[in-house]
């Protein structure tokens, strides 16, 4: 299973972003057997856009074939994207890390 993660930096103990859109980096994680088995960093190249940023970073998360999502606030387009590609939607907070332990635990709020 793939999730993407919002995030601040470039790793794991990176901050799950407060935007979606605008957040400078996904991580996408792969988990298996409950596991982070591995992760990449990606550049979010719509951050600086002028509009229609969330629909465009969710474009790129779609792209990376992930499940499902961890940010904080994810806006209403992005969701939209989303609902067409199947990917659930979580809130997370705290470093990736946590996000990503708290998906493995079920422990996140589920959101779409």
């Amino acid at each position: 299973m793939k999730i993407a993660v919002s995030s601040t930096g470039k790793d794991l103990d990176s901050d799950v972003s407060s935007v979606f859109g605008r957040c400078p980096y996904f991580i996408i994680a792969e988990i298996e057997d409950e596991k982070i088995k591995a992760f990449e960093a990606v550049e979010n190249t719509s951050a600086d856009q002028t509009g229609g940023a969330g629909i465009s970073a969710a474009k790129i998360v779609a792209e990376k074939d992930v499940n499902a999502l961890i940010s904080e606030n994810v806006g209403p387009r992005a969701l939209d994207v989303f609902r067409q590609f199947n990917i659930e939607i979580y809130s997370g907070s705290g470093s990736v890390n946590e996000a990503l332990q708290g998906f493995i635990d079920d422990k996140l709020k589920k959101i779409q």
